[in-house]
Parts: C-alpha cells; structure tokens; sequence
C-alpha cells in the first residue's frame, strides 16, 4: 500500500531527530574521551593500578584534563600507563610532577590523579614519563583492618583473662587490689616512709644551722674543713696511721707465724722454751761454769803467791800504777 504524505513526514522527522541524538552522543563521548581535542602523550609507571581500566578520566588538580589511554603489562611489579592529556593543559604539568591513582568518590571508578610540580620547572612533552606515588588501596586497608580486628580480640581476650585472676584475688595484682590487710600495710609503710623523709628533712635543716653557725676563721672545725695546709698534715698522718697499721700488721703475723712454729716444735726458740732437759743442761753448763771460774781465780791467786811467778805479776803492777799517773 502507498504511503501516505503524512506518515512520509513523520518518518522523516523520525529519522532527523535519531540523526541528530546520534550526532549529539557521539559528541558528547568523544567530548569526554577527548577525541575533539589536540591531545599529547603521557606515561607513568605503577607497581599495581587497583582496577585502573582503559577509558578512566585523567585529572590535574581536581580538573578532567584527559584519559586512559592505554594500560601496558611490562613486567612484574612495572605496569605502564599510557594517558591523552589536552595539549592547552599539558603546557602547567611539569616536569616534576607526580601521578597517583585513586578512586572517584567512595564506590566510583578509578582515575589517574596528577599533582602539581614546580612552577619554575619546564612542562612536560608529548612522550615523557611522570613519576608515581602509590596509594594504599582499599583492599590493604581491609586486609590491615582484618588485623587490627584479630590483634584487638585477642588482646580483649587476654585483658578479660588478667581481669578475671585479678577479681578472684589470684596473683600479685589480685592481692593487691583484694587483700585488706595488706592494703593496710602499704599504707603504713608509705605512712613510715613519710615520717622518715619528715624527719631526715629536719635534721638536714639543723645540720645546716650546726655549719652555719661554725666559725671557720676561730674554731677547730673551721681549720679543718676550710685550711688546706691542716688537711694536707691531717692527710700525711692518716697515711702514716694506714702504713704503720700494715706494719702492726705484718708484724703481727710474723708473731702467729713464730707461734705457730713455736707450737709445731720447730726452731730453736721452741726448744729453749719447752725443751726441759735442755734447760735443765743449760742450768748444770752455768753451774760448772760458776765452780771453774771461782777455781780459776784461787789458781790465780796461788800462782801469784807462787815464787816463780812473783816478780811477773809485781812487774805487771807496777806498769799499772805507771799508766794511772801518766793519766
């Protein structure tokens, strides 16, 4: 059947306005893709993307400026990233400048942020390489939470132990906390340790009056404690004291050790002092030598007398007698 003029026009209005929605979303996607635009290469090197896909926006503080453009596999642990950022943008990004990956919001896509370098530094061309910085992703978040989770229960486990020892009195801790008497012990003893450091506070008070009130000119403990010469003599004769004190000492044991010989029966002196029969020889040696002398001297006295020895001992007389008037 013929058509219509009416349904001729309708199909072509249909048909412009589908044309016209085609040509508007294809613009509109290539607007965001920036395929409309004089773009330049650039590249960044990352360890790990975190779901970064071909397409995701490109942001240089804050602003779309480009997109992925390609995501390339050079090695373990080196993932390149190729991105189409707009040549009119690309003049403020410098050399510098550091590239990281983030998410867009809470649960949006991933995008390549770009963070500012130094504004006295040239800016980048088509083909150079930006450095990284990788992010904690949201996955090593979780995974260190599910840690922090694990070492908190068994840290609540543990605490709920030690607190259950300490209210049944079990342990150092428990008897402190539910032992009375022994509360009431510290308690004395910290009340001790109180009047002790009152007391020793007083008698440091009056120690300083005592040294105040010395008259180191005039008195005996002034000399001593402010004249260097009467500590230098005082010095000397401490020394002296501690020499003639190891002399006594020594002296002293050479005294145990003639003792001690003394009583092992050994040397001479032992044999003077214990030995009987030699005291009794040295008495009958004394007395013999007693008689021989008392002999001797009548034997003199009778050669004297003696007619052939008379005239010597008068010769020796008078040279006597000669001596005594010379002197």
């Amino acid at each position: 059947m013929t058509k219509t003029t009416s349904q001729k026009i309708k199909l072509g209005v249909f048909v412009v306005i589908g044309t016209l929605i085609l040509i508007a979303a294809l613009y509109f996607i290539g607007n965001r893709q920036h395929l409309f635009t004089k773009n330049i290469q650039v590249l960044a090197e990352f360890e790990n993307v975190n779901g970064l896909q071909v397409g995701n926006n490109v942001r240089y503080s804050g602003i779309n400026v480009g997109t992925v453009s390609k995501i390339e596999m050079l090695a373990e642990s080196r993932i390149l990233v190729h991105m189409m950022v707009e040549e009119t943008t690309g003049k403020f990004i410098k050399k510098d400048a550091i590239a990281t990956i983030g998410s867009d919001g809470l649960v949006g896509s991933m995008v390549v942020n770009i963070l500012p370098g130094n504004e006295n530094l040239r800016a980048v061309q088509a083909g150079d390489t930006i450095a990284t910085y990788s992010r904690i992703g949201a996955d090593d978040m979780l995974s260190t939470l599910n840690v922090t989770n694990e070492n908190a229960a068994l840290l609540t486990s543990d605490l709920l132990k030690i607190t259950n020892k300490i209210l049944e009195a079990k342990g150092t801790l428990g008897v402190l906390v539910s032992d009375s008497i022994l509360a009431q012990d510290i308690k004395l003893t910290l009340k001790n340790l109180k009047e002790t450091s009152e007391q020793t506070t007083r008698a440091m008070k009056k120690l300083n009056r005592e040294l105040a009130n010395i008259d180191f000119e005039r008195s005996v403990a002034g000399t001593l404690l402010s004249d260097t010469i009467a500590g230098n003599r005082i010095k000397n004769i401490m020394i002296e004291l501690d020499s003639s004190s190891a002399n006594i000492h020594q002296i002293t044991k050479n005294v145990e050790s003639l003792t001690l010989k003394m009583r092992n029966e050994e040397g001479a002196l032992h044999y003077l002092t214990q030995d009987k029969n030699l005291v009794r020889n040295i008495d009958s040696t004394i007395i013999n030598i007693r008689e021989s002398s008392y002999k001797l001297n009548e034997n003199m006295e009778a050669l004297k007398n003696n007619f052939f020895f008379r005239g010597y001992f008068k010769k020796l007389e008078r040279q006597k007698k000669r001596a005594e008037r010379k002197k």
